[in-house]
């Protein structure tokens, strides 16, 4: 119960900066809709061509979602690369609270933010013209699949912001992951891409994850990729969670030396 509190009270102290800090609203939340918006008003006339019987706007949907969670975490990774870097980490070591809240806190308030962020996203889509066919069960596999995405994604950032030495670095790496999805059936079907990018999207990470978002919202069915997304999820979630906590733990060594 006590490491709970302490968690749950570092978690409401990074949620305070969230909210403090318009850049990261409007970066995080604002520039996913402006580019769903972008994609379904310009360029959906054209693209929309590519996707047969399904609307743009279904179609889109899903990677702006996962767009969202990848821009949100990049400033997790910032946030305790901040910490780290003013020594504040440092300073809750002393204090009498659960280690283990210290990051964790970190991964609550940046989920948190990312899923409140993915569910406004999802109002908005649905408001300019997103209709699904998920049921009940649908819509909760779909939840539990982007739980754990941004739970992943989020551990990684926090492996990223203790790694960064600097905080301009520390966000860095979110900018291969959007590239990733770009580089995937977010917008386009990968039929449309030339041979070699059409290799690399059909066998990179995002590629299953949007797909199987895509098939639970537009068909109310897991679809055919559910598993590798799962394996690559969890893989990613278990690899950042052990570096990140062994990182963190030589730290706190080096630091006590």
């Amino acid at each position: 119960m006590r490491t709970l509190a302490d968690t749950w009270t570092l978690a409401r102290r990074s949620l305070r900066h969230i909210t403090r800090s318009p850049d990261t609203i409007i970066t995080v939340l604002l520039m996913p809709i402006a580019i769903m918006l972008l994609f379904v008003y310009v360029w959906g006339g054209a693209l929309g061509e590519q996707t047969g019987s399904v609307s743009y706007i279904d179609f889109i949907v899903p990677g702006i979602v996962v767009m969202t969670v990848l821009s949100g975490i990049s400033y997790a990774a910032v946030r305790l690369n901040m910490d780290v870097q003013s020594g504040i980490i440092n300073r809750f070591r002393t204090m009498p609270v659960a280690p283990s809240s210290i990051l964790g806190g970190q991964v609550a308030s940046s989920t948190l933010s990312n899923l409140f962020s993915s569910l406004v996203v999802l109002l908005i889509a649905f408001a300019v013209g997103f209709r699904s066919e998920a049921g009940v069960t649908g819509w909760l596999v779909f939840a539990g699949i982007l739980l754990l995405f941004t739970l992943a994604t989020t551990w990684l950032a926090i492996f990223f912001g203790l790694l960064a030495r600097t905080t301009e670095g520390a966000g860095a790496f979110s900018y291969v992951l959007l590239l990733l999805v770009f580089v995937s059936p977010a917008f386009v079907p990968t039929d449309s891409m030339t041979p070699l990018l059409r290799g690399f999207a059909e066998h990179q990470p995002i590629t299953p994850v949007v797909e199987t978002m895509r098939s639970l919202l537009v068909d109310g069915t897991a679809g055919p990729n559910v598993w590798t997304a799962l394996a690559w999820i969890i893989g990613l979630l278990v690899v950042s969670y052990l570096l990140s906590v062994a990182l963190y733990r030589r730290r706190a060594i080096a630091v006590h030396t």
